[in-house]
């Protein structure tokens, strides 16, 4: 039950202070609309940071529901985890993200632009084409996952892959890196959850003139990430550890 409690803590601090930025920057009337992409991108750093530490030492931090299945699938976490671990984190995602919305109450009252709405919650792409976004998803999670591997103990042998305190900033710098370098094309999803949790609180937040919550484009950032994870893992095993 901790393990589980933690992945929620620790993914929803994620996206309060991922998704916080992002409304700090996209919603009018605030005062770090001038921070741009890379202050974006060093903010998610952060909030990988905050989120990583808090959990680490519980859970293993994985936060990410293609973290979880690309530890299970290279054996270093088991299955019988695997449900309770995404249902936690896709539940934190909307916890956080809930909490960004009440902070910023009177900025998303005051903002009309429903393509600026949606993106304080959820990712979308520079340009629209979904073999090519998938493709981008797909390469920044595998980026993410097979770092963490190797950030984690992946070389020690039998012993498990976990996360402790002690990961948090280079786990955080490799999200900085995949954010500046792999970004630009689809926002960087690279997690599952992050997408799906704030896209379903989009849709059931009473924001106003809020559209649609684009369920067309949705299943990139789920499906792009889980197979990325998965080559990750296989990646991993056939270099050897």
């Amino acid at each position: 039950m901790n393990a589980y409690l933690f992945e929620f803590i620790g993914t929803a601090m994620l996206i309060l202070l991922g998704n916080g930025v992002v409304a700090n920057v996209l919603l009018k009337e605030t005062k770090g609309s001038d921070d741009g992409w890379v202050g974006i991108t060093l903010a998610w750093g952060i909030a990988v940071f905050t989120g990583v530490f808090i959990a680490a030492d519980v859970s293993g931090a994985h936060l990410n529901p293609a973290v979880t299945l690309g530890l299970a699938a290279a054996g270093k976490f088991s299955y019988n985890l695997v449900a309770g671990y995404m249902l936690a984190q896709i539940l934190g995602a909307m916890a956080g993200t809930t909490l960004v919305w009440l902070a910023y109450k009177k900025q998303y009252d005051a903002t009309t632009d429903k393509a600026a709405l949606l993106a304080t919650f959820a990712t979308g792409p520079a340009i629209r084409s979904p073999f090519w976004n998938f493709i981008t998803e797909m390469i920044g999670t595998f980026a993410l996952v097979f770092g963490v591997m190797y950030i984690a103990g992946g070389t020690l042998g039998d012993q498990p892959v976990k996360l402790g305190s002690l990961d948090a900033l280079p786990v955080a710098l490799l999200v900085i890196g995949i954010g500046l370098s792999l970004g630009g094309p689809t926002g960087y999803a690279i997690n599952p959850a992050r997408d799906l949790g704030p896209r379903i609180m989009h849709a059931l937040l009473p924001l106003k003139g809020k559209g649609g919550s684009d369920w067309g484009y949705a299943l990139i950032p789920i499906l792009g990430p889980f197979v990325g994870g998965l080559l990750a893992a296989f990646a991993f095993l056939a270099i050897g550890y």
